[in-house]
């Protein structure tokens, strides 16, 4: 029996199953995270370009946009999946190097607002994306994460169980969407490595080859059963050498029995999730030492080896480049004592003492914390001043992680924080009133307007 037959019999299962009510509560809590992250993203590049770009698949069909533009179903997996990956503000399954939501709750909206479903479906549609791709991401390992962009190539099966829940797939055809949907993975980390709008099409692309999938599947469109585990299938050619391939009984055998969706990491920081220990770690020692950043001589940052690839820029100059520099972000840390949407506007990215402490930032890779990585993302901080102080702080992980979570009344704080400065205060109140309690809602009244 292939790897996907039982992703397939545990997705499908889920399209009438009774979840319990904590599951419930955490599938809530992703969508709630989710339109926190998308309802900035929806005005932000590469979104808005897209909407000119997909023109003729907009102000028909049955799907939304975020602030209520109508859509074909596709369409608006492809730009809403953007812009939930957009601001950089979107959730994280840390063992896998993934952000599960941004593919996997665009593709179950616009399925669910294209086939009328209510949220209680939706939310039966969430969990299934989140326990089928995290398991296939944490498969993959950090192998897979060398060279692909975990959110794109993995985000694909997330996007067809999570539409193929809406559209009531059958075990065979929720098999055959899924094996679709491996063959359309795609996704390089060069992307964000440089200078470029296309890490956040990696979410939307996945959202919409994922969606595609369970509508052909629906259709008849069959694929290969073996395409996991197969010699030229998914795990051999995108994993770390040709040779190997992921323990994929392994990566099913407890689904059902532990739901991963309740281990799901919350950004609190508007950035690459790899420099989050730092800037907590920063802002300890900034509180601890009292520090004027003029008083800084030296910030040291040890972490783990995928940190200083991914987020290693010494000189970024635009948004996309500073949310991917440690030096950035850490720096206003330490100065301006947060790291948020503002961080990134063009005043802080030209702000001359911003770029004097940045040079201070020394950045280096621990053996020990390196191991740790995926499972932990830690960092060790040191802070030296001009006056001969200096003190070190072990970050062993990040705020929003499963061991140090934010609690659900941080969660709605952070939606109004995102959600009010596009929608304003009373439809942010309203629309958070909805999604806590969304699963009566008729989904194609969550589209709002700004």
């Amino acid at each position: 029996m292939s790897a996907l037959n039982a992703f397939a019999d545990y997705a499908a299962g889920l399209s009438t199953s009774t979840l319990p009510p904590a599951i419930l509560h955490h599938a809530r809590r992703a969508l709630i995270d989710w339109y926190a992250a998308a309802l900035p993203g929806a005005l932000m590049p590469p979104a808005t370009m897209l909407e000119v770009a997909l023109a003729e698949e907009l102000d028909h069909g049955n799907a939304r946009l975020l602030l209520g533009r109508s859509a074909t179903m596709r369409a608006a997996a492809l730009i809403n999946g953007t812009a939930a990956h957009a601001a950089e503000f979107d959730d994280i399954f840390r063992d896998a190097i993934f952000h599960p939501g941004a593919p996997a709750i665009a593709a179950a909206l616009a399925a669910a607002q294209g086939e009328d479903a209510n949220g209680a479906a939706l939310l039966r549609a969430i969990v299934a994306g989140y326990e089928v791709s995290t398991r296939i991401g944490v498969a993959m390992g950090r192998g897979h994460y060398r060279y692909w962009h975990t959110t794109g190539t993995v985000g694909c099966f997330g996007a067809a169980a999570a539409a193929g829940v809406i559209l009531m797939l059958g075990r065979e055809k929720m098999l055959h969407a899924l094996a679709t949907a491996a063959t359309f993975a795609a996704g390089l980390q060069q992307a964000f490595r440089s200078d470029s709008l296309s890490k956040p099409l990696h979410a939307g692309r996945a959202a919409e080859a994922g969606l595609l999938a369970a509508l052909a599947a629906r259709a008849g469109v069959t694929g290969a059963a073996d395409v996991l585990e197969g010699d030229a299938g998914f795990g051999r050619a995108m994993g770390s050498d040709p040779d190997w391939n992921p323990d994929w009984q392994a990566a099913s055998a407890n689904l059902g029995d532990v739901l991963n969706i309740g281990a799901v990491t919350v950004k609190n920081h508007a950035c690459c999730g790899h420099t989050f220990a730092a800037i907590d770690g920063a802002l300890e020692l900034k509180q601890r030492m009292q520090l004027l950043p003029e008083h800084i001589a030296r910030v040291g940052v040890a972490t783990y080896g995928e940190a200083l690839k991914v987020a290693g820029n010494p000189e970024p100059r635009t948004p996309a480049e500073a949310r991917f520099s440690l030096a950035y972000v850490v720096a206003h840390a330490l100065l301006y004592g947060s790291v948020r949407l503002a961080a990134f506007a063009p005043e802080r990215l030209a702000d001359p003492a911003l770029r004097k402490l940045m040079r201070k930032v020394d950045i280096t890779i621990d053996r020990e914390l390196d191991l740790g990585f995926p499972g932990k993302r830690a960092a060790r901080i040191t802070v030296e001043t001009i006056e001969g102080r200096k003190q070190s702080l072990h970050q062993p992980t990040r705020k929003g992680d499963p061991d140090a979570p934010l609690s659900d009344a941080e969660l709605d704080a952070k939606f109004h924080e995102l959600a009010a400065p596009v929608i304003g205060e009373a439809a942010a109140q309203a629309l958070l009133r909805r999604l806590w309690e969304i699963d009566a809602e008729p989904c194609r009244g969550l589209a709002v307007k700004a």
